[in-house]
C-alpha cells in the first residue's frame, strides 16, 4: 500500500532538539503555566523553550531574563544546555515557571546549589493564582454598583 504525503506534512519544519543522553528535570508551574525543563551538563549554553532559542520565544529582556537567572546564581552561565517546554498561561507566568524548573532541576545535578537558589528566590512556587467569580458579584469581589434611589 502507497501512502501519499500530504502538503501539511512536507511544510513542518522539523523542531530542534538538545542532545539526548542523561539529563536532570525540573517541573515549574505558575498560575496556570507549567515548565517542564531538562538540563544537560557540558553543554554550551543553549537554551531552547518549545523548540525555539529562549530569546525568541521570549522576546520581552525580562522574561528572557528569568530564564538565565539561576544559571548566575550558581556560577554555570554558558556551561549547560537546557531543553524547555512551556504549556498553558502567558508570557510572564511562563517564564517564571522556568524559573522554577530550572532551579529544581539544577538542585537535583547538585544539592550545594538549594542554599543560593533559595536565598535568591527561585525555589519557592508562587502560589497566587486567580481568584475565582463568586455568585452575585461581577468578577470575584467586584459587587454590582448600589443605587439609593
Amino acid at each position: 500500500m502507497v501512502t501519499k504525503k500530504t502538503d501539511k506534512q512536507e511544510s513542518e519544519p522539523k523542531k530542534e532538539t538538545a542532545q539526548s543522553g542523561k539529563y536532570y528535570y525540573g517541573l515549574g508551574r505558575r498560575k496556570t503555566s507549567i515548565a517542564r525543563v531538562r538540563l544537560f551538563e557540558n553543554g554550551t549554553g543553549k537554551m531552547t523553550v518549545n523548540g525555539k532559542d529562549y530569546k525568541i520565544f521570549y522576546s520581552y529582556p525580562l522574561y528572557a531574563e528569568n530564564l538565565e537567572l539561576p544559571f548566575e546564581v550558581v556560577g554555570l552561565t554558558g556551561k549547560i544546555d537546557a531543553e524547555i517546554k512551556v504549556i498553558g498561561g502567558g508570557l510572564q507566568s511562563g517564564s517564571e515557571a522556568c524559573r522554577l524548573g530550572i532551579a529544581r532541576a539544577l538542585i537535583k545535578m547538585t544539592e550545594a546549589y538549594k542554599p543560593a537558589l533559595r536565598a535568591a528566590g527561585y525555589v519557592t512556587r508562587d502560589p497566587r493564582a486567580k481568584e475565582r467569580k463568586k455568585p452575585g458579584l461581577k468578577r470575584a469581589r467586584r459587587a454590582p454598583q448600589w443605587a439609593k434611589r
